[in-house]
């Protein structure tokens, strides 16, 4: 019986111990705060009376007796609450708090997690994301989740490498774009303890709205407006940039500087002309995020790429647009006479892509005045044999870009009958001409033969003459 009752009294006393060491443990647990290195947090210290003297204390160390800090001026007790509000969270400070008034003390764990941001936030864009995470307790470190969201509150897929002790995580994210700016969330989970915290933080990728290859149609002898868009003035920039604005007429060509700017952390846009190669103008403005280039009177040499480049720390992104030129021509130029052929020519100042074609037609005509180019073909040629308004078109994705006309006139009938009659009179005077060339080699021929020869005849009574004179000497 004795054995029953000290077995059932030890079972007891078991039972009794690990209920208390799991309230212990459950104490512990929800007297867990969480900070983040750089922000503030509040030590709660419940149930102080409003006229009790308050001392807080950081691993058995003094920091507060009485309202007077003694340890740190990164602290302060709040006077209404008795609460501990430590500003400029460390590493460093995560630990046990203990908050003492008459016979009571409290115990707090502060657990601090500190997120550190690559190239410290500022990107341009296609450079990727890291972020460290470290975090700090008293207690054992737990094993994290974490979950990133971007600006609109998205969830991201990052990459995360963990070490073994738990104490930091390296999230990796690759390629970001201008429109990621904003303000991004690190959610950090754990079970046990239990942690839900939320750590924001910015994102500012400098770039351009417009970053890929832009193509831009004109006609000769138009207007066209080349711009560049600019996020900066979505975000706040921690410092100024500069940037350039080069032009190059082929990929391969060496480029040319037009004009280059550099734009303060306030937007203060300053920009500067460097080149006279072709007429064109520089909108003005002392702040704004555009780079905006107007051609007037556009020229064939217009076409070409141009580069809007911007720098940052020795680092640059880019945007180009092409221009694409479009020109229309006669040959022979000037009416088209009765029975008589115009060639007229559409041609791009540079290889169309796949979707995108040329295309004669004449107004109010049939379809069999309808042409269209062939693949990546720059000209395209119709043969015009009556007057009437031509126009080339320029089409993409069965949408019309750009278009240019040629009026083809008739010429008027005596006009008709001067150019016959030029054309029989011009013929008529290379036959005479002709046949003038022709009499002239003859008779030159014959002029030539006569005096060959009487030079012969003459030679022939020299010999005759000379040889007689011999003989007479000779008897």
């Amino acid at each position: 019986m004795e054995s029953c009752s000290m077995v059932v009294s030890s079972t007891l006393c078991v039972v009794l111990v690990l209920h208390l060491g799991l309230i212990s443990i459950m104490a512990q647990q929800n007297e867990v705060q969480i900070g983040v290195a750089g922000q503030a947090v509040i030590l709660n210290c419940r149930g102080i009376p409003h006229h009790a003297a308050v001392t807080w204390k950081h691993y058995k160390l003094l920091i507060f007796s009485k309202g007077k800090a003694t340890m740190s001026d990164r602290s302060e007790i709040i006077p209404s609450s008795k609460h501990l509000k430590v500003m400029d969270l460390r590493l460093s400070d995560a630990g046990i708090y203990t908050c003492e008034y008459e016979s009571h003390t409290v115990s707090i764990s502060l657990h601090v997690f500190k997120l550190m941001i690559s190239l410290d936030g500022h990107f341009l864009p296609n450079e990727d994301l890291e972020l460290t995470l470290m975090q700090n307790s008293s207690h054992l470190l737990p094993s994290l989740n974490i979950t990133l969201f971007n600006s609109n509150n998205n969830i991201v897929t990052p990459i995360v490498v963990e070490d073994k002790t738990h104490q930091k995580y390296t999230v990796k994210l690759k390629e970001l774009e201008a429109t990621d700016s904003g303000t991004w969330t690190c959610r950090v989970h754990s079970d046990s303890p239990l942690i839900n915290q939320n750590i924001p933080f910015d994102v500012r990728v400098l770039g351009f709205q417009n970053p890929d290859l832009e193509r831009k149609y004109a006609t000769v002898g138009s207007t066209v407006i080349l711009s560049w868009h600019l996020n900066f003035r979505k975000i706040t920039w921690k410092g100024g940039f500069t940037g350039q604005l080069n032009w190059k007429q082929q990929e391969s060509a060496p480029a040319h500087e037009l004009l280059d700017f550099n734009t303060t952390a306030w937007g203060e846009q300053h920009k500067t002309k460097k080149s006279n190669r072709f007429w064109f103008e520089i909108r003005e403005g002392k702040f704004g995020s555009t780079i905006e280039v107007k051609l007037s009177k556009v020229n064939f040499n217009h076409s070409g790429h141009y580069q809007c480049q911007l720098a940052y720390n020795s680092r640059y992104v880019q945007s180009k647009i092409e221009l694409v030129v479009m020109k229309v021509s006669a040959n022979p130029a000037g009416p088209l006479a009765r029975g008589a052929e115009m060639t007229l020519t559409c041609q791009v100042s540079s290889p169309l892509p796949p979707n995108t074609h040329l295309r004669w037609e004449r107004v109010n005509g049939t379809q069999m005045d309808v042409k269209k180019s062939k693949q990546h073909e720059v000209k395209l040629e119709v043969n015009v044999s009556t007057a009437g308004l031509w126009i080339c078109h320029l089409i993409e994705d069965n949408d019309l870009m750009i278009s240019l006309s040629y009026p083809v006139e008739e010429a008027p009938v005596w006009i008709s009958y001067v150019v016959i009659g030029a054309s029989v009179g011009g013929s008529v005077l290379v036959f005479v001409l002709a046949c003038l060339c022709t009499i002239s080699g003859i008779s030159w021929q014959r002029r030539r033969q006569r005096a060959k020869r009487m030079v012969q005849a003459r030679q022939y009574l020299l010999e005759n003459k000379t040889c007689q004179c011999q003989h007479r000497l000779n008897k």
